[in-house]
């Protein structure tokens, strides 16, 4: 079977729900309106799945061109409008600091009552600086790792891929095979990516994707069946790396190692 983009995945809001995408154009920063928004504390701190889990309870709507964004909360309430940016800030990234803007308008009022304490929710300056592994980064896990998992759990359910939060899926290889691609350059449907390293697990990947609950230990899964494995990081699950030819990728499109 050859190698294909199974799902694409993207989230306009850090730790928020995930949209479902049939095609995206990838550029070298990345996917545009991906990690777009992320939210702080009135301390400044980064919070997302790791905190606040019920943050994955949240569906966004983000259209760059007009700048409008919605939140759609589980009890049936909406914060939308338009996009107004208030003061500078920036964001610890995991030691990478990020520039942005805070947002005015009736977000930061509507989570901080959904999750009882004080956020604000904060665009980055510049597209593609909030994602995790800064500009560019793009993340691929595989079906095939995705069922290991599954075995090494001893579950009979599918393992959900939203779990990851990862940016493609592939399917059509081996468990873990995406691991051979660090070091080397893949072309993924007309875009081509040059990878750079394992993406290492936090406890968001225990959370269900919609309610937010921890309900599966995927890190004690990962120390015990991935214990011996080589890695860039901690707890590894797929790979990561950063666009070398920008492009279209849509779902079913042919992945391929150089």
């Amino acid at each position: 079977m050859t190698a294909r983009v199974a799902w694409i995945t993207v989230a306009p809001v850090k730790g928020m729900a995930l949209e479902q995408h049939s095609e995206v154009q990838l550029e070298l920063f990345g996917v545009p309106g991906n990690r777009r928004f992320h939210v702080i504390g009135d301390d400044g701190r980064l919070l997302n799945g790791k905190q606040l889990g019920e943050l994955q309870q949240i569906t966004p709507t983000w259209n760059e061109e007009d700048r409008t964004l919605i939140l759609r909360f589980p009890d049936g309430r909406v914060a939308e409008g338009t996009v107004e940016l208030d003061g500078p800030v920036t964001t610890s990234f995991y030691g990478r600091e990020v520039d942005g803007r805070v947002v005015d308008g009736p977000w930061a009022e509507a989570l901080t009552e959904f999750v009882g304490r004080d956020l604000r929710l904060v665009q980055a300056s510049a597209a593609g600086d909030a994602v995790d592994r800064g500009p560019a980064s793009v993340s691929v896990l595989s079906t095939g790792s995705l069922e290991a998992m599954r075995e090494a759990a001893g579950t009979r359910e599918p393992i959900d891929p939203r779990r990851f939060r990862m940016l493609f899926g592939v399917e059509g290889v081996d468990p873990h095979e995406e691991d051979s691609w660090i070091g080397r350059r893949v072309r993924i449907g007309e875009a081509e990516v040059a990878f750079e390293g394992n993406v290492g697990r936090c406890i968001v990947t225990s959370r269900h994707p919609e309610t937010g609950v921890r309900n599966l230990p995927t890190l004690d899964v990962l120390a015990e069946y991935r214990e011996q494995v080589e890695t860039t990081e901690r707890l590894p699950f797929g790979v990561w790396g950063t666009v070398s030819e920008p492009g279209r990728v849509r779902l079913g499109d042919a992945v391929t190692p150089a």
